[in-house]
């Protein structure tokens, strides 16, 4: 697991893979500096939104018996994985929308001969070299040569430290990570975190157990080929991809599993260079933070302690030819998508379709803008939201962030198995808690990102390097609590621990998450409970470890802790008593954060809607034949409906801290005692528990 996948905010799913946007802003002006709404044509965008709406529900699947099955079935067989796809669902339809959105904007952006320098030029440059695709096949491995010659003269252990540390400074580190991130012990001040890393498959159990067998032998196959496409003798090449697989499984059995790094303290190690030195004797950490110019030999956190040792042993004892065949193969694996033709076909044939089950790529308009997104998404997200988003949306959320959360101060006020002390610790937290809605506050500067008009991969590097430097120069600084670690454009939220905010980026507040027209039952069913979710992080699992002013410091009596974990243990039984597919079953341990974010965030925003109706009786009515209740179930389990191809299910059950979205959708509600009022559900019922898990 990276050191950003460790570090970042957890987020309300994995569907998509970008970010957020801010809460408060300065004004509609900031977002219109660079230029005004009606800049922007977007009368060709046709993406429609999926929303819940009563001819979807299946009358002979009982909301009791199965409430996703009674939601969701009709639209689930009408809407399978796409062949570009490997999951579909109402978070990908909304961000097809949004895809639509930024393909429109960027369209006309390199069209427009935008001014020199400015983002809209270099975001032009970006999506033009993406898109000439006879110019990436013509230039064939020429753009990746020169690093292949690097590693090709590496001759020893110091040659290959020497690249590693060179490789870290321009953001294409290769075996560990390195990032910035708060201070878990002072959270107002960035250091640097070293991590775990250097793995080709998605977690350290594909190199061991048995059930990946398959997938081992299909990324044999893929290295052999990339190495044999840059030009390596076939024999060899398949000689070098069991070097590279034999190198990858020694550090994958010095790896911590994803459950493991749930943990915050597996993920927090303060140490000096010179103590960081006795741990990895022949990698010298004064040498790497002089080569990436950042102020980290006082204090670093070298999380992982055990993989680096090993990391450093392999550096004496492993041959100089794996060393090679392994960041030839990771060089080149990582250039793949934006090199000519055959690298990225093979690279797509095996990331994608051999792993997950994607059938056909996605067109290359979508995997350009995909690269925009991760090369300069702030950028474009600037102009999204000139285009996209509507002011009132914004005010309406801030009204439904501030009914939740005088809700959940009355849920804190009144748990009756936390003692004072704790609950006091605990109240504080909810105080400090800070909102951000839409987009930044402040937009981040693209000024000495150089791009040209010639060269894919060129772009991408010098993308890549500028975020890397931004990044660093993070550490050693305060906090800047403005930054967003999410795009605008982005559908997700998420729940960041060091700071204890809640972010809710633009593109998530459109339906079925929020609708400003909708009855209040669909938008506290929908963008209520996301917000509720949010909220909970902050006393989940992981983030209950954090204070109120987002320092890693366990504030609770043990006493209190022991009731929590005996709750969350419970969950855990529930979830991994969901058997997923045959043989196959959720983990409860892994999928806890998100489970506890779940259950605790509906029950909230469930009691943020019958606070909100109790002052307005005459919003408490019946639409389409159902109650505000039923329809505030309805639309979270609207929220969850989400088809997966089989390898997709198969990689998350391994990865994902988020439970398959079936199991989302029944999963809080079967707790809770609103759910089965509002459906007249009976003891005995299959959504009706016999022993409910309440946490908060």
């Amino acid at each position: 697991m990276s050191l950003r996948s460790t570090l970042v905010p957890l987020v309300l799913s994995a569907a998509v893979a970008a970010a957020l946007a801010g809460c408060s802003q300065s004004a509609p002006a900031d977002a219109a500096s660079a230029g005004n709404a009606a800049a922007f044509d977007l009368s060709k965008v046709d993406a429609p939104v999926t929303s819940f709406n009563v001819a979807d529900l299946e009358p002979s699947i009982p909301a009791c018996t199965d409430l996703n099955g009674h939601v969701n079935s009709k639209w689930l067989a009408a809407n399978p994985v796409p062949g570009d796809r490997t999951s579909w669902g109402s978070f990908e339809v909304l961000g097809e929308r949004s895809l639509a959105i930024q393909h429109a904007i960027v369209e006309q952006v390199a069209a427009a001969q935008p001014a020199a320098g400015s983002i809209e030029a270099k975001l032009g440059d970006l999506w033009r070299t993406g898109m000439d695709q006879a110019a990436i096949d013509a230039a064939g491995l020429a753009p990746l040569q020169p690093a292949l010659d690097e590693i090709a003269s590496l001759k020893d252990s110091a040659g290959i430290v020497g690249l590693l540390r060179e490789r870290h400074a321009i953001g294409l580190g290769p075996v560990f990570s390195f990032g910035a991130n708060a201070d878990y012990k002072d959270s107002g001040t960035v250091i640097g975190y070293a991590g775990q890393g250097g793995l080709g498959l998605p977690e350290k159990g594909y190199y061991f157990d048995e059930d990946k067998a398959p997938i081992r032998a299909a990324y044999l196959e893929y290295i052999g080929k990339l190495l044999a496409l840059s030009g390596v003798d076939a024999d060899e090449a398949t000689k070098q991809a069991r070097a590279v697989l034999d190198f990858e499984t020694r550090l994958a059995r010095a790896s911590l599993s994803r459950i493991e790094l749930r943990d915050p303290a597996k993920r927090y190690n303060p140490v000096s260079a010179g103590e960081a030195n006795r741990i990895t004797p022949n990698f010298d950490w004064n040498a790497f933070f002089d080569t990436l110019q950042v102020p980290a030999k006082e204090k670093f956190s070298l999380a992982q302690p055990e993989f680096f040792a090993e990391f450093d042993r392999m550096l004496v004892d492993t041959p100089v030819e794996a060393w090679q065949a392994y960041l030839r193969f990771h060089t080149l694996d990582a250039a793949a998508p934006y090199l000519a033709a055959p690298f990225e076909e093979a690279n797509f044939a095996f990331h994608s379709q051999a792993l997950r089950g994607q059938k056909e790529m996605l067109p290359r308009w979508k995997r350009v803008l995909g690269v925009v997104n991760a090369s300069m998404g702030e950028a474009l997200g600037q102009l999204y939201v000139q285009a996209a988003f509507p002011p009132e949306s914004k005010a309406q959320m801030q009204q439904l962030v501030q009914n939740l959360s005088a809700a959940l101060k009355v849920r804190l006020e009144n748990l009756d198995w936390m003692g004072e002390e704790t609950k006091k610790r605990a109240l504080e937290k909810w105080a400090s808690f800070t909102p951000k809605i839409g987009y930044p506050d402040k937009w981040r500067s693209w000024d000495g990102l150089e791009t040209t008009s010639e060269g894919y991969l060129a772009n991408v590097r010098a993308a890549r390097a500028f975020n890397h430097r931004y990044m660093l120069d993070r550490i050693g600084k305060p906090v800047d609590r403005t930054e967003w670690g999410m795009t605008p454009q982005t559908v997700n939220a998420y729940y960041n621990s060091t700071r204890n905010e809640i972010v809710f980026p633009a593109a998530i507040l459109q339906p079925p998450f929020f609708d400003p027209k909708a009855d209040p039952a669909l938008n506290y069913g929908g963008i209520g409970a996301v917000i509720g979710h949010e909220m909970m992080h902050g006393y989940d699992d992981s983030g209950s470890q954090f204070d109120a002013r987002g320092n890693f410091d366990l504030w609770w009596t043990p006493e209190d802790r022991k009731l929590f974990e005996e709750r969350a243990d419970r969950l855990v039984a529930q979830f991994d008593g969901y058997e997923a597919l045959p043989g196959k079953h959720v983990k409860g341990r892994l999928t806890l954060g998100e489970n506890i974010g779940d259950l605790g965030g509906l029950t909230v925003a469930y009691d943020a809607m019958r606070m909100a109706l109790s002052r307005n009786p005459d919003a408490d009515v019946v639409v389409d034949g159902m109650t505000q209740d039923q329809r505030f179930f309805a639309n979270w389990a609207t929220v969850w409906r989400r088809n997966f191809t089989e390898n997709e299910l198969r990689v998350r059950l391994e990865t994902d801290p988020h439970a398959p979205a079936n199991f989302r959708a029944n999963g809080a509600p079967s707790n809770m005692p609103a759910f089965a009022q509002a459906f007249g559900c009976k003891a005995g019922d299959p959504m009706v528990r016999e022993e409910r898990v309440v946490i908060w």
